[in-house]
């Protein structure tokens, strides 16, 4: 892969992402299915497939590159068990643990924000 141009928006974007602590944060967590897996991780491990039937709606490809994802961030830890079949167990690691009052708190918001977009809709129908 080539190098990034120095002035490129890219390249801008990256530094001003690695410069904010909430924009880098929001980077690693953020997208459709990183919290729900991190969420569904919070009471322990879990294996693959407790994990995807878990989750409505995911594939097993997606699944797969989000935990990798995950795991490169260091937020799920992989254990690999010598086993046949092979057995993997999916757990978060302290680092991610520490954001599970956070998403309690976004999770809150959230429930309220939406209630309050629904009446407002109520309201102009």
């Amino acid at each position: 892969m080539g190098k990034l141009k120095e002035n490129s928006t890219n390249n801008i974007n990256r530094q001003y992402i690695q410069g904010c602590d909430l924009s880098y944060a929001v980077c690693k967590i953020g997208g459709r299915w990183k919290l729900i897996i991190l969420n569904k991780l919070k009471d322990g491990k879990l294996r693959f497939s407790e994990l995807r039937n878990s989750i409505s709606g995911i594939t097993e490809r997606m699944l797969t590159l989000q935990l990798r994802e995950l795991e490169k961030e260091s937020l799920v830890k992989r254990t690999v068990y010598a086993e046949v079949p092979p057995r993997v167990d999916y757990e978060l690691t302290d680092i991610a643990r520490e954001l599970i009052p956070i998403w309690k708190q976004l999770d809150e918001w959230g429930g309220k924000h939406r209630e309050m977009m629904q009446a407002q809709e109520a309201i102009e129908e």
